[in-house]
């Protein structure tokens, strides 16, 4: 099977203080030993890269070389195949995101929920999973 990931979950991998930490890596080296792939989008690793470095969230963020190294290494990674956003992705965008009436605060998770189904992959490792039940085409699974 073939996993998209959610910057959440690569999130709680990256910073050892999040509640999710321990779960977060075992659910991830669960699927690995299973043979499963994963999917990710170059967003996600900006995202995680913005999200890991701010000391606002964190008591201990990482630094920005780390954080970028860590999404260095996740992008490189035997198991993962690199998705990008195509045009028919961007087009279920713009529908999904007028069809399901949703806000500003609703763009990066749509985006990339389309940009995964472009991609034919429909399970979605995250931390949020109402973020993505909304489009009706995922599986979602949570540490």
């Amino acid at each position: 099977m073939n996993h998209g990931i959610d910057t959440g979950i690569l999130v709680a991998v990256a910073i050892q203080e999040h509640s999710l930490h321990r779960q977060a890596k075992l659910k991830l080296a669960e699927l690995a030993a299973n043979g499963d792939r994963f999917s990710l989008a170059p967003d996600v690793l900006s995202e995680l890269i913005h999200i890991t470095t701010d000391a606002r969230r964190f008591s201990a963020p990482l630094t920005v070389d780390d954080a970028r190294e860590f999404a260095l290494g996740w992008w490189t990674a035997n198991e993962v195949d690199q998705v990008f956003t195509k045009e028919t992705a961007t087009l279920q965008f713009f529908e999904w995101h007028r069809d399901h009436r949703l806000g500003r605060k609703r763009l990066f998770d749509t985006m990339l929920a389309a940009t995964y189904h472009a991609a034919g992959v429909d399970s979605i490792l995250t931390t949020n999973p109402k973020d993505f039940a909304v489009f009706g085409c995922f599986t979602c699974s949570t540490p």
